[in-house]
């Protein structure tokens, strides 16, 4: 069979050379160095007890990372760096297993006092997840009457019809999805962006635990964005095979993952299986907060971390879907190849506890 290739013009050694459109991004390769991830870890043994944070702690491990990761020499202007104090920060938290297992409000609270050092006012910031339900659980209704900001839950919000992701699967609509109970042909096909992610936040910043989840692998930061910003959203959680196209793609929309001005895993607390369930017999203290700008990085960690955990407790493996994390690396959005990643580990600085 005969095939007919456009010609591409590509530079090798000095040399024009003329090739086929897949020979022409090998020969580009050969000269393109590997992408790499930078990844500020703070570590401190004595950040949790009983497997509950430390807020002391905790805020100095934050603030230690965040102006290393930014290299300022103050706290607010490692904060101010991020972007302007007129935009409205979203803090996207991870609610549905608690406050012991999902993101702890401490980590939180330690983002939201470095913003306020900075100058952002307090009704510029918002904490938000899926429902507002799992939020006031979690205890983030008290952290927001502590600080004066705001709390607020996707789904409530309603749905943008201008914004959404388009994929061929149809989705079984529940209660809450904006084309829910419609008819019309195409119907189930489109999961909308929440407007509070479209219209009123402008910079996001991830916050997500080291947790597994049974088809994503864990639920870290491109899942907890993605899979929490939409609706139609069942269709997805069906197959592993099925995340792992579908949370990359939601991800990388402009909405989305333009947006993002940090990602944080706080991996306090590994929980190691139970999922959504806290199971702290299923838990280990890694007492660590990361700090990255890639998601991947800090995800593809986190899948370290868990598969470690239930390796050296002789647990039963549980499927890890790395397929999800190399896809969003083919995405750009980051880098899933664990030797690709710059990890600089921070101690106590003198005098901390």
């Amino acid at each position: 069979m005969n095939r007919i290739y456009e010609i591409w013009p590509v530079m090798v050694a000095g040399a024009l050379l003329f090739c086929p459109p897949l020979l022409a991004a090998e020969s580009l390769s050969l000269n393109l160095p590997s992408p790499r991830a930078q990844v500020v870890s703070a570590h401190n043994a004595l950040a949790t007890a009983a497997f509950k944070p430390v807020p002391e702690i905790v805020d100095a491990m934050v603030n230690q990372a965040i102006t290393n990761l930014t290299a300022k020499p103050t706290v607010a202007e490692a904060w101010a760096s991020l972007a302007g104090t007129n935009e409205t920060f979203g803090l996207k938290v991870y609610t549905a297993p608690g406050s012991r297992t999902g993101t702890r409000p401490a980590v939180a609270a330690a983002v939201i006092k470095g913003l306020l050092e900075a100058g952002v006012p307090t009704n510029h910031i918002i904490v938000w997840d899926r429902h507002e339900a799992d939020l006031r659980r979690a205890g983030y209704f008290e952290l927001a009457e502590r600080f004066g900001i705001r709390v607020e839950g996707a789904a409530e919000a309603g749905y943008d019809a201008q914004t959404f992701y388009e994929a061929a699967m149809i989705g079984n609509l529940v209660y809450g999805d904006l084309e829910f109970g419609k008819k019309d042909e195409g119907v189930g096909r489109k999961s909308f962006v929440s407007k509070l992610v479209s219209q009123q936040i402008t910079k996001i910043i991830n916050i997500a635990p080291v947790l597994n989840h049974n088809a994503a692998g864990v639920a870290g930061n491109l899942f907890s964005l993605a899979m929490s910003s939409v609706d139609n959203t069942v269709r997805f959680e069906v197959t592993p095979a099925r995340l792992a196209t579908a949370v990359p793609e939601i991800y990388a929309l402009p909405a989305l993952g333009d947006r993002v001005v940090l990602n944080i895993s706080d991996a306090l607390i590994c929980q190691y299986e139970g999922e959504d369930r806290g199971l702290l017999h299923y838990s280990v203290d890694l007492n660590e907060i990361r700090l990255s700008r890639d998601p991947v990085a800090l995800d593809a960690l986190a899948l370290q971390d868990l598969e470690r955990s239930r390796k050296a407790r002789s647990q039963v493996e549980l499927p890890s879907n790395w397929e999800l994390y190399k896809n969003a690396a083919l995405l750009e959005l980051g880098v899933a190849d664990l030797k690709h990643i710059d990890i600089t580990t921070l101690k106590p600085l003198r005098g901390q506890p």
